[in-house]
């Protein structure tokens, strides 16, 4: 690890030796802020430098005398979407450019409470509603693997941002994928929480979020690492009484007797899976296996009608919600795809979301049910590679691939469980040599047994960053 450049260690690795003092917090910031410099400028995935600042607040806590916190001069960085005082909550809106956040969000004081230190903040799609990352305030955010792949979305510039090495860990959010596609696009680890788990609440909203929004979006972090989600997310729960529904519990359950079974599903209903994509499977089972896990073929419970449900529940919100604003402030391009979104997942009447609403609790009663056999689900994320940039834009074709197929995805949030995306291959195919990720699915609040899933998978694996870096360096 001496000869390693800082920028390349795991948060896990790197707030060892801050809290040791072996690495000032000082050094570890100027390194991510040198790899920024480096690799931003090809890559434009954080979109407002905050190096000054931050360069400031760790001389600060090098300074400090006193206990060290988890996250002791760790370098990370915020979505736009998310406050941070003093800075616009943009949505990738020009019409939001100067819209600054009065007070930090809780997540961002629970990670600067810990001692991390905000780098920059990263770019997301309008209204943080696509699974790629574009718009006409920052531009397009770039795969660090190559242009040909999306970067995904909508935490596509968080992805892009920790995998090139811009800060160890990168906040993100997600209400129908937005950690796990950019996770997956990127060779990235995430964990997207549970209802409830993760504290959240911006202090510059105008009025509350829908029902099924805050049912259905959380907060989360992207990492290198699955060890890293172990280290950082407890930080991330921490309680704040700004979030009324909040839940407070420890991060770690109690221990399941015997070997944890995990139940095993390559279902992806009408969409083909891709060779690739069953390589990754197996590759995740078999490392599971070996490290002491029960890996069982199970059948989903009515994954057909739960995944169908789902979205069209969530488009029935937004359009009620956001519609208006999407008229007023979003591009030409934002308005088409949410009319391709409204068309292909089309909003139910009044009465029938009601009805699907209800329904919500059955369809949970099914997974908690499977969930006590198998505490733990492996399943496809995406039944194919990642898809290039601007498919999402391509017309009814484009949605269906993008977030047709995804099956695995909106259905979780739909449901509250917690949900990882772990890579478990790399591929090579004509549009150049990409990750695929995997998903696991845990019982409620229960992230502590996805995460540990995730590290027996990686220590299989490897870790998809050093093989990104050296690309890049020949690149």
């Amino acid at each position: 690890m001496a000869d390693t450049p800082l920028w390349q260690l795991t948060a896990t690795e790197l707030s060892a030796l801050t809290r040791a003092g072996e690495v000032s917090a000082e050094d570890a910031v100027a390194a991510a802020v040198e790899r920024i410099q480096a690799t931003n400028p090809a890559l434009n995935a954080v979109v407002e430098d905050l190096s000054a600042a931050a360069l400031t607040r760790a001389r600060a806590l090098d300074a400090a005398e006193g206990p060290k916190g988890p996250l002791h001069g760790v370098p990370v960085t915020i979505k736009i979407n998310i406050d941070q005082k003093g800075h616009a909550t943009s949505n990738g809106l020009p019409g939001l450019k100067d819209y600054l956040a009065p007070e930090d969000a809780p997540l961002v004081r629970n990670l600067l409470e810990a001692g991390a230190v905000v780098i920059g903040r990263t770019n997301a799609p309008e209204f943080s509603f696509r699974v790629d990352t574009d718009n006409p305030l920052f531009g397009r955010t770039w795969n660090p693997w190559g242009r040909p792949v999306s970067a995904g979305g909508s935490s596509g510039g968080a992805g892009s941002a920790v995998m090139a090495g811009m800060g160890a860990l990168a906040q993100g959010n997600d209400i129908a994928g937005s950690l796990r596609y950019p996770a997956s696009a990127n060779g990235a680890v995430t964990v997207k929480p549970g209802l409830g788990r993760v504290p959240a609440w911006n202090p510059s909203q105008k009025a509350e979020r829908g029902m099924l929004a805050q049912a259905m979006s959380v907060q989360g972090l992207i990492t290198r690492s699955a060890r890293d989600l172990a280290l950082a997310m407890p930080v991330m729960i921490r309680p704040d009484p700004r979030d009324p529904f909040h839940v407070p519990l420890p991060w770690k359950g109690a221990a399941i007797e015997g070997p944890v079974k995990v139940g095993f599903t390559r279902e992806t209903l009408d969409f083909p899976l891709h060779p690739e994509v069953s390589a990754a499977l197996d590759q995740a089972r078999a490392a599971l296996e070996e490290a002491g896990y029960v890996v069982e073929e199970i059948t989903p419970p009515d994954l057909r009608a739960l995944s169908e449900t789902a979205l069209r529940a969530l488009m029935t919100e937004t359009q009620a919600l956001m519609g208006a604003d999407i008229q007023r402030l979003g591009s030409e391009t934002i308005k088409g795809i949410f009319a391709e979104y409204f068309a292909a997942f089309p909003p139910y009447e009044p009465d029938d979301y009601l009805r699907a609403i209800a329904a919500r609790t059955g369809f949970a009663r099914q997974w908690s049910l499977l969930l006590e056999d198998y505490p733990l689900v492996l399943t496809p994320f995406l039944p194919q590679p990642f898809f290039a940039a601007g498919r999402d834009a391509e017309g009814p074709e484009g949605v269906a691939e993008v977030m047709g197929s995804a099956i695995w995805s909106t259905s979780m949030n739909f449901l509250g469980l917690p949900a990882g995306n772990v890579p478990a291959g790399l591929a090579a195919l004509e549009a150049g040599t990409q990750p695929i990720g995997v998903q696991i699915v845990g019982r409620r609040w229960r992230e502590d047994l996805v995460v540990e899933a995730m590290v027996a998978i990686e220590a299989a694996v490897g870790q998809m960053a050093p093989r990104l870096w050296a690309r890049m360096e020949r690149d």
